[in-house]
Formats: C-alpha cells, structure tokens, sequence
C-alpha cells in the first residue's frame, strides 16, 4: 500500500474509532425504536442491513463486521453504519424525494457530491443500461419512470435513494440524477449522503459486474 493510501486509511480511521466509542452512550432499545434495526440482546449485537446486506454492530464495542462476522475494510462504511445507529430519529419515509442540493448543507457540499456520486454513476453505467439493470436483479427496487431508467431502493432502513440515468446518444453524453427520500435528513447529514450515495455505487458495481 502506498504511503497516500496509507494515510487516506488512517485520516478515516479516526471518525470510525470516535464513533465506535460513542455507542455506548445510547440505549440499545432507543436505537432499535429509531431504526427499526434488529438487537439480540444474548449476543449484544445489531444487524443492520445495507441494500439486502447483513452487517453486525457490537454493543457495546461499536466494532462493525460484515454479516458473516469478517472483517470490512473500508472505514468509510463502518462509521456511517455507526453514524445511522447514532443519529436516526425514527421518522418514516415521507415518499417525496428530493435532490442533494435540497438536504440540509447540500448546496455548500454539492460539487463533491456531484463528483464523488453522480459522476460517479455515470462513468459506471451511463453507457452500459444492461449492466445497470444486472446490478439490480437481486436487490429490492421499485422501477421509477424517470430517465432511461431508474430505481427506488432502500440503503438502509427507513432511508430510500433513486438513481436515475439517461443513456445519452451522438447529440448529448449520458448524465444521472440521484434523489432521497425527504426523511434522509432526519438519519443522515449531507456529507453521510455523500458517502451513501458512494458505498451504493461500490455495491452496485460488484454486483454488475460479477460472474
């Protein structure tokens, strides 16, 4: 690993190892009341699933590993796991979506969204639709008629993202849209979606384009 990765590693560390050791300050049972989230109090552990995916959370350790207990390697997702379990308010999806310049603090963090999400989504499917529709075969979605396609899914629990995108031709190149549910914000602040809108496009992605 080179020594720029190597310090990316250990920036994200940092959040992931503050998060960990503020868990313990909540009530178990408030969190599975605000997220809906499943709690086994004989093992002390969470199981959040992310876009039909088991993650584990440790109580009160805040240690978070993939549903088969191994290790994840990006701190990234483990702190917005601990984020979620943290911050979430237990508010319904309101089934109005709105854009990331809409979220609170959106408009100040919109150019890394676009660049890090929604350019992001176009270079990886903006001239592949099928692959697109691949990655969507054994997720839970609902087809929404906007664009060439797109997809309702939920991330996570009570919070649900569209991805929408437009194939693009000779005259105009493919471009994308991605919306929230107008509840986001009451689980997520902008930079979390940013990350939300990330980690969806990694899993999307494998799943794509695995044999």
């Amino acid at each position: 690993m080179d020594k720029k990765a190597v310090e990316e590693k250990r920036k994200d560390k940092i959040p992931y190892d503050y998060y960990k050791d503020t868990l313990k300050n909540y009530n178990p049972q408030e969190i599975v009341k605000n997220t809906g989230c499943k709690y086994d109090e004989d093992k002390k552990e969470f199981t959040v699933k992310i876009m039909g995916q088991d993650y584990i959370v440790k109580y009160p350790l805040g240690e978070v590993l993939n549903g088969d207990y191994s290790e994840i390697e990006k701190y990234p997702t483990k702190t917005l796991i601990l984020r979620y379990l943290i911050n979430a308010k237990g508010v319904a999806p309101i089934n109005h979506d709105i854009t990331y310049r809409d979220v609170p603090g959106g408009e100040v963090y919109y150019n890394n969204f676009y660049g890090r999400c929604i350019l992001r989504l176009i270079r990886t499917f903006g001239k592949d639709l099928d692959k697109f529709r691949k990655a969507f075969q054994n997720i839970p979605k609902e087809e929404v008629h906007m664009g060439d396609i797109a997809y309702k899914f939920q991330f996570i629990n009570n919070v649900y993202v569209t991805f929408a995108l437009w194939e693009g031709d000779d005259e105009f190149p493919p471009s994308a849209q991605i919306l929230f549910d107008k509840n986001a914000a009451f689980y997520f602040t902008a930079e979390d979606l940013a990350v939300v809108g990330d980690v969806s496009i990694g899993i999307l992605t494998k799943l794509a384009y695995a044999k």
